[in-house]
């Protein structure tokens, strides 16, 4: 059901004076309908009103909700308190929320009421259960406190501060809230920073939501010593005051950020670049010995073999019956990836030679063309193939369950005749090392395809890390796992070595380190530590090679000894980052586009994993100008990576 605007945005003009006491209560009233006095409605409100502020204050989160009366006259309510509060005080301000906002909103069945340590909000529509549903405006304080000695780096802390404590509230609390403080200068020793959700959303909606609040805030505030924005299920708020009770969870220190890592004001894109740009015109290809489907992850059907005789021999006795309906739905989507043999014969010719377009150490690779038109590229594996059973649940979890246009699908599986066939979709233009590698392919791909490819391996992993039913970690990103359709976007492949987390899981470690030297993050080969931070590293090394067309070890260039994560630091840190861009584009690009994608590139590869940006945090800079994370410092170096070389058994 859509939401009618629920929660107005609304903005309050004030005269500048304590920001934590002016203007309590602010209340946003919705435009659902109204209530009679005597009505169902009003009785529902006060039953509600009896019991929610003794059970939120109750909760370990500080956090409740309630359902009463009959639809059309049922109330969803939702009561919230600050993360630093205590349980005497949640109750106390809750329930004189509950005694103004019926006032305060006289007769609207939809109404929203926050005081500095409490927020209430009830409405006629079901919010807590229709996810469709949530209140889509925000409640603004408005503050002139003009920022007088260094306000644009001022600006650049406040977004640091902010964007590091939304990490921390959604990845690293169950309560979803964090508290933190920034160094700045004499004038303003101190900034800091509170960010809330209700604790019942995952953490990639809490951060979701937290990134579109915090995406305001330059707009609302420029160059202000405070701000603050307030919804149902975010908010945010900072200032050069100290105004949280509890510990502080996020410090950042005092460091410059270099000139070039925030333009005063980037100009939007070129509007023939980026998200949204218009794609080439579709090419029809001959049948290359280039599809992609050599590295894809050949043990995918071992996979499914061994995991389809392996869950239907578990003992059913042992089930839950939500066991049970997990296993109908995955049985299910096994099921419907099997395919005839005699569907694939007919497709690729019997499998003929001329229909061959590579083989590798786990078999070959045949073009075929189905009944309906449908490219395919089918990999038959030889019979000696294994694998071990848990290698073979995760991938087929993955292999199975994730589908997003930046991931390469699985087409079917087909398990006759002694055969071991995995069927995927065709992809034609290979995989992405082969383009920027190449002196000569590399210039086939302008600025534009560049920045969709980054933008496109960027959102392929935000649904794998927090938007897909399973959090994934790939472990082997590389520009050799980065395919390429007919119009250039990229699919990320060969999930062979990829791990499930758990959703509350931040990170796990391993005794066996595998991957692409060059790519894997420094915790990963020194410690065995692994999430999805480390994906996140590897990312930022592809972006790097993307702008600058240059292998992230390239050992055949004399000149260029260092690896390229010093070579392009030392280009940041002297201003010189334009130098660096791949000459083949021959000058054809937006520098702040280019600018922009080597600061996160730079964020991704920082040595400690915690500054590292989530994916979701990337995408949001990617398309947006007014989003920015904390200065880069000085990334981990390869030469820091002692370790022998350990190639990806999909090289």
């Amino acid at each position: 059901m859509a939401y009618r605007v629920a929660l107005f945005l609304v903005i309050v003009f004030l005269a500048p004076v304590v920001p934590n006491v002016a203007g309590e209560p602010w209340q946003a009233c919705g435009d659902t309908g109204n209530y009679e006095p005597k009505s169902s409605y009003f009785a529902s409100i006060n039953s509600i009103a009896a019991t929610l502020p003794g059970n939120a204050s109750a909760s370990p989160d500080l956090f409740g909700t309630a359902e009463v009366g009959a639809i059309p006259e049922q109330v969803s309510a939702l009561a919230l308190c600050r993360g630093d509060a205590n349980a005497t005080s949640c109750s106390s301000c809750l329930t004189q929320a509950f005694r103004t906002l019926p006032d305060a909103c006289a007769g609207k069945k939809d109404a929203a009421l926050f005081y500095d340590n409490c927020m209430l909000h009830y409405s006629n529509i079901h919010f807590l259960t229709d996810d469709s549903s949530w209140p889509t405006g925000y409640l603004m304080e408005y503050f002139n406190f003009s920022v007088k000695s260094e306000p644009e780096r001022f600006n650049l802390v406040v977004a640091a501060l902010l964007n590091a404590t939304a990490d921390y509230a959604a990845y690293n609390s169950t309560r979803r809230y964090a508290a933190g403080e920034a160094d700045f200068n004499q004038e303003y020793p101190k900034l800091y920073s509170w960010v809330q959700c209700t604790p019942d959303l995952r953490p990639a909606r809490c951060r979701r939501c937290l990134a579109g609040v915090i995406a305001l805030l330059p707009q609302l505030y420029t160059n202000s010593s405070v701000g603050m924005v307030l919804g149902v299920r975010c908010s945010v708020r900072y200032q050069t005051d100290p105004f949280i009770d509890g510990p502080v969870m996020v410090r950042l220190g005092a460091a410059q950020p270099p000139k070039a890592a925030a333009p005063e004001q980037a100009p939007a894109p070129a509007p023939t670049i980026g998200p949204g740009a218009v794609a080439p015109a579709r090419r029809k290809y001959s049948i290359p010995g280039l599809v992609l489907i050599a590295v894809l992850p050949t043990l995918a059907a071992i996979n499914l073999v061994t995991l389809l005789c392996f869950w239907r021999r578990r003992k059913r006795r042992r089930m839950t019956d939500t066991d049970y309906t997990r296993e109908a739905e995955d049985m299910e989507s096994v099921d419907s990836m099997l395919m005839d043999i005699s569907t694939l014969r007919a497709a690729t010719g019997d499998f003929a030679e001329s229909n061959k377009l590579g083989e590798g150490e786990f078999g070959a690779v045949y073009k075929g063309v189905l009944p309906d038109g449908d490219e395919i590229a089918v990999k038959r594996m030889p019979k000696s193939s294994s694998q071990g059973v848990e290698e073979l649940k995760n991938e087929l979890a993955v292999v199975a369950k994730l589908k997003h246009r930046n991931l390469v699908s699985l087409v079917g599986v087909c398990l006759e005749q002694q055969e071991r066939l995995l069927v995927y979709e065709f992809v034609p233009n290979r995989s992405l090392d082969l383009f920027i590698y190449d002196t000569k392919k590399r210039a086939q791909l302008d600025w534009g395809k560049r920045y969709n490819i980054i933008n496109g391996i960027a959102r392929g992993l935000q649904y794998l890390h927090e938007d897909s039913q399973l959090k994934v970690v790939h472990r082997n990103l590389k520009a050799s796992n980065i395919l390429l359709d007919s119009d250039m976007n990229p699919k990320i492949s060969d999930f062979g070595l990829a791990r499930i987390f758990s959703r509350e899981q931040s990170q796990a470690v391993t005794n066996h380190v595998v991957g692409t030297h060059g790519y894997m993050a420094p915790e990963y080969v020194m410690r065995g530590n692994y999430s999805v931070k480390s994906d996140a590293f590897s990312f930022g090394v592809m972006v790097l090679e993307i702008v600058t067309g240059r292998k992230n070890k390239d050992c055949s260039d004399s000149r260029r000894s260092e690896d390229i994560l010093t070579w392009v630091w030392e280009h940041w840190m002297a201003g010189t980052v334009l130098e660096i861009v791949d000459p083949a584009m021959d000058g054809c690009f937006s520098e702040d586009d280019v600018r922009r994608c080597i600061y996160i590139g730079l964020l991704c590869v920082q040595g400690n994993p915690g500054d590292r940006p989530v994916m979701s945090s990337v995408v949001m800079m990617l398309s947006s100008n007014t989003v920015s994370l904390q200065a880069p410092c000085k990334p981990a170096s390869f030469a820091s990576n002692v370790v022998s070389d350990v190639a990806a058994s999909s090289v």
